[in-house]
């Protein structure tokens, strides 16, 4: 394969990596990722300033498509812009600056892939996506989840094995785990792939984005493969859509409750699940709940937002405009209350006190005083 033609923004001197890149980067991708991107930036202030695939994959002992990938990934993160020849191989690699690629990103770091969405006004009575963006992500896993078995035979592995695609996946699977894959690994990715009819692609995906998540366990990814499946998820981009749909639904709880500094458990997953599927409501009147929780308790609590939200299911309250009327009523209702309180009060009798509950004297001090002049005579 013909050598990679690198460009740069800059012409440091020597091998520079900006902390922006290690603190927003660096934390949350794939490190076989990681190496070639550092690997990149060596070959840049080399004499030469030439890179090529097959030179890079013998390097660190990985495919050519291994390299591809990590190219490709970094370009999605926008550090990197891909140059392509007629025949689609690439013949260019140019490094984009840092800031600017934060700027103008619209795929984030996998770090940063859950961050808040800004949520559109025009949504506001409409209830959050029941599609694709429905579906399971992380942590709003389905409450049973049906036991995979994984019983293939040695002949089955081997002929697993004798495609490319299966060789590839399970060397990403090694790298992203950062271990050795045992046999229950290897049978678990296998049912994803063969039981399930997840693509390898998706399959590789499941893995950035559950372990970028904070989820490194097989049998919890097993469970959002499950989930995916039942939702019939069959391509990166709807799982993408996925990801993205609950990332913003969650992040606007999390906003509202005030919850800092920790990850929602699984508990409270299902809490907003419920609001979404089973109530229907969506990011901004599920906000809206979470607010007035704060307001009333002072303190996250899902049980009473639940209530608040479960009454405005029970009162056919879908939008902010329902929230107002209904908020209306309820304090016209309250005030009428207490005018008839007011007027129950004033119609009762005063009641008697202790100045006036003896009974009065009957008898005349100036006949009295009479009589007892007669007397003293």
């Amino acid at each position: 394969m013909e050598k990679i033609t690198l460009h740069k923004d800059n012409d440091f001197s020597t091998t520079a990596i900006s902390n922006r890149f290690i603190d927003e980067y660096m934390t949350s991708a794939n490190g076989e990722f990681v190496k070639i991107y550092l690997y990149l930036m060596r070959c840049m202030n080399s004499p030469d300033c030439s890179f090529s695939i097959s030179k890079a994959a013998d390097k660190f002992n990985h495919t050519e498509k291994d390299i591809q990938r990590a190219l490709k990934y970094w370009e999605k993160m926008n550090l990197l812009q891909l140059e392509y020849a007629p025949d689609k191989s690439i013949s260019g690699i140019y490094f984009l600056d840092s800031e600017e690629a934060t700027a103008k990103d619209d795929s984030v770091p996998l770090k940063k892939a859950f961050s808040p969405q800004t949520i559109s006004e025009s949504d506001e009575c409409m209830p959050f996506p029941t599609m694709v963006e429905q579906n399971t992500g992380f942590g709003a896993l389905p409450a049973s989840v049906p036991e995979q078995k994984t019983d293939y035979s040695a002949e089955q592995l081997k002929a697993f094995q004798e495609k490319e695609e299966i060789r590839e996946l399970m060397f990403v699977a090694e790298s992203y785990l950062k271990k050795p894959l045992t046999s229950t690994d290897i049978q678990t990715l296998l049912s994803w792939y063969d039981r399930l009819g997840l693509s390898a692609d998706l399959i590789v995906y499941l893995l950035e984005y559950c372990i970028a998540g904070g989820h490194p366990s097989l049998h919890y990814m097993d469970k959002v493969a499950v989930s995916w499946k039942e939702e019939n998820i069959q391509t990166v981009e709807q799982a993408k859509q996925n990801v993205q749909a609950h990332s913003q639904l969650h992040y606007a709880v999390t906003k509202a409750l005030g919850i800092q500094g920790r990850s929602l458990v699984p508990a409270e997953f299902s809490y907003i699940q419920k609001w979404n599927t089973e109530y229907g409501f969506g990011a901004k009147m599920i906000a809206e709940a979470c607010s007035r929780t704060i307001l009333a308790i002072h303190q996250p609590n899902f049980e009473y937002t639940d209530r608040i939200l479960a009454n405005w299911k029970r009162q056919g309250i879908q939008c902010a405009e329902d929230i107002k009327r209904a908020d209306a009523e309820f304090q016209a209702a309250k005030a009428a209350e207490r005018t008839h309180a007011a007027r129950v009060v004033a119609a009762k009798p005063a009641p008697a006190n202790r100045f006036n509950s003896f009974p009065q004297r009957t008898y005349n001090m100036d006949q009295l005083e009479v009589e007892l002049l007669n007397t003293a005579r």
